[in-house]
């Protein structure tokens, strides 16, 4: 079976990881990498052998799958045009800069019976991975996602920066309607919102409160989620997992009436999974980790979340 024909647009900073991926493993043949910046692709083509292209179109029709790793703005305009070439797409989260964009793409990838996968990494994350199974019934999730300020990203504020990832991993942990979102932020050192604060209620009662901030002095990324009967905790970037419970209230003196389980998991490389599943996905016909309408649904809530904010700055 020949390596799928594979290339990515966007030679940036995440891009570059990208494009390392693919030149890495055996289903794939890096044709190209793209950008518009001369110095940015040559560089890249240099490193991985491949060939450098100023203008996406210039692939249609010679390429299987592509990452797409340019600013929010121009993914839908390229994923169209890949999709209705019958190439295969993962875009980096968020989706698009608009619902309707979005829905517009997940679309197009079930008329031409393709693949459309969107980057929310943290799914392919271990230790998220691993509580799975102690996350039904949440009644409470807490999520902190901190990080100093950097110039790269800042074409969108800190929701669809950082917190959409938060987002992804509530909604999906919770699986019911949102009922109402109370949000606050400010912008601190872009002309947009660097730290934020949104509580999302959800209609069968659980409450997830979601800070993300990229002004913050160091890097944390932590959910928690109560139960019941249970607290888990999920330390993202050490890739710990914590699980306390209830046990037998038969005990000595002094003894918590709890036991705690203690994981923790190889850094692992969650991009090189991501993508290893996106083409296992395009050789399967089988629905991507995180699929359009997942991505969809994280921007429709992002959404609401900004409106907050809007209202909030302008009072």
């Amino acid at each position: 079976m020949k390596p799928l024909r594979t290339a990515v647009i966007g030679s940036g900073y995440l891009g570059r990881f990208h494009a390392q991926k693919y030149a890495q493993l055996v289903d794939s043949d890096l044709v190209a990498v793209v950008d518009s910046r001369p110095e940015a692709r040559e560089a890249l083509a240099r490193e991985l052998s491949t060939r450098a292209v100023a203008d996406h179109r210039e692939l249609l029709g010679a390429v299987d799958a592509v990452s797409i790793v340019t600013t929010t703005p121009a993914h839908f305009a390229i994923a169209r045009d890949f999709l209705d070439a019958g190439v295969h797409v993962l875009v980096e989260k968020p989706i698009t800069t608009t619902v309707d964009e979005a829905r517009a793409l997940i679309d197009l990838a079930a008329v031409r019976g393709r693949v459309l996968q969107v980057g929310h990494l943290e799914r392919f994350n271990a230790a998220v991975l691993a509580a799975e199974p102690h996350l039904a019934g949440a009644r409470f999730i807490e999520c902190q996602r901190l990080a100093p300020f950097k110039e790269r990203g800042t074409d969108v504020n800190v929701v669809l920066d950082l917190m959409i990832h938060d987002i992804d991993i509530v909604q999906t942990i919770v699986g019911q309607p949102i009922e109402s979102i109370d949000a606050v932020g400010t912008p601190v050192f872009s002309g947009a919102v660097d730290i934020a604060n949104a509580r999302i209620r959800f209609v069968d009662g659980c409450v997830a409160n979601v800070t993300a901030s990229r002004v913050s002095l160091k890097t944390e990324r932590k959910l928690r989620v109560f139960r019941d009967d249970a607290y888990v905790s999920i330390d993202l970037q050490q890739k710990i997992l914590t699980v306390i419970r209830k046990r037998d209230p038969l005990l000595s003196a002094g003894e918590l009436p709890v036991t705690i389980e203690e994981q923790s998991f190889e850094q692992g490389d969650a991009l090189r999974a991501e993508i290893e599943s996106f083409l296992g996905c395009v050789r399967s016909g089988r629905r991507p980790v995180v699929s359009g309408e997942d991505g969809l649904r994280a921007l429709e809530t992002a959404i609401r979340i900004n409106q907050q904010l809007g209202k909030g700055l302008a009072g």
